[in-house]
């Protein structure tokens, strides 16, 4: 007979093995495998794969390109931040706190942009930037506003803020429902002890709903970072092609660029391996800026 504590060993490695085995296959065997094909000159032929040590690393350092789409990279997470964070907030006060009849209907309404592809967003998005026949130059000059109309992903100064627009609207409902969850748990007792004492609207946001929600803002704004710099190069791809001159071009574009369009696959490699170190080195910095002590009334 198996003893209980030996049953509950196996318990737990029966549920645990199969979990780490995909992890493995999945995270651990493409990480290891991008970081050793980064040493070679390889263009994707099992036969033609040269060692050339830390060569890729230099050329790294040595491109121009990268500065800059290192740049895009941290507009987007900053923008994104803003914006999704703000939004997000906002809404997620307003379903919660104001007495709205049609605030599950609004919940769906923003939450659906989740359930689409980033594909479609960006093809969608792609339409709406057209210049002579999307939507935002002809509102523009339904509104009279015809001078403010422009090529606008054509336009190397506007083509990546364009890019952040739809950016922030897909994220928009996903942290807002964080959000009310966080909210939703927050006792109403504070906030009548807060009307008693006399503080306002604004008081009452920034003394009780802000402090007791702060976990929830800490998890969103880190899964921003890790996907805007791991994942925002579907959008560009879309939506620019890291065009035009190059002006929208962030990582993950750029090594899609190298590796499956110029077969430089050693080079793309490397670039992830910069990807990956810049994405933890992000978010361990601003998980020492955000660390802060559980706050309870």
């Amino acid at each position: 007979m198996v003893q209980p504590k030996k049953q509950k060993y196996l318990f737990l490695a029966f549920c645990l093995v199969p979990a780490f085995i995909l992890f493995a296959i999945f995270t651990l065997y493409p990480l290891f495998s991008g970081l050793y094909y980064s040493f070679f000159d390889w263009s994707g032929s099992s036969s033609n794969k040269e060692f050339i040590g830390f060569d890729n690393y230099i050329k790294l350092f040595q491109d121009s390109i990268i500065p800059d789409t290192i740049k895009h990279d941290y507009f987007l997470v900053v923008t994104k931040i803003i914006g999704i964070m703000v939004l997000a907030m906002f809404f997620a006060v307003a379903l919660t706190q104001l007495k709205i009849k049609e605030a599950p209907f609004y919940r769906i309404v923003f939450f659906f942009p989740n359930i689409m592809s980033v594909v479609v967003i960006g093809i969608l998005w792609t339409f709406l930037y057209n210049p002579s026949l999307g939507l935002i130059n002809s509102g523009l000059g339904y509104l009279g506003l015809e001078e403010w109309a422009k090529p606008w992903l054509g336009d190397e100064k506007w083509a990546l803020p364009s890019i952040v627009l739809p950016a922030v609207w897909a994220g928009i409902g996903l942290f807002m429902l964080m959000l009310m969850g966080g909210i939703a748990n927050i006792s109403k007792s504070y906030y009548e002890a807060a009307k008693i004492d006399g503080a306002s609207e604004w008081q009452q946001f920034w003394k009780i709903t802000l402090p007791l929600v702060w976990p929830q803002i800490k998890v969103s704004i880190l899964y921003i970072v890790i996907t805007t710099l791991n994942g925002s190069f579907i959008l560009v791809q879309v939506m620019t092609g890291g065009g035009p001159n190059n002006a929208t071009h962030v990582m993950g574009s750029y090594l899609y660029q190298q590796a499956f369009k110029q077969y430089n696959f050693g080079y793309g490699a490397t670039i992830g391996v910069m990807i990956l170190i810049l994405s933890l080195i992000t978010v361990l910095f601003l998980q020492f800026l955000m660390r802060r002590e559980k706050i309870e009334y």
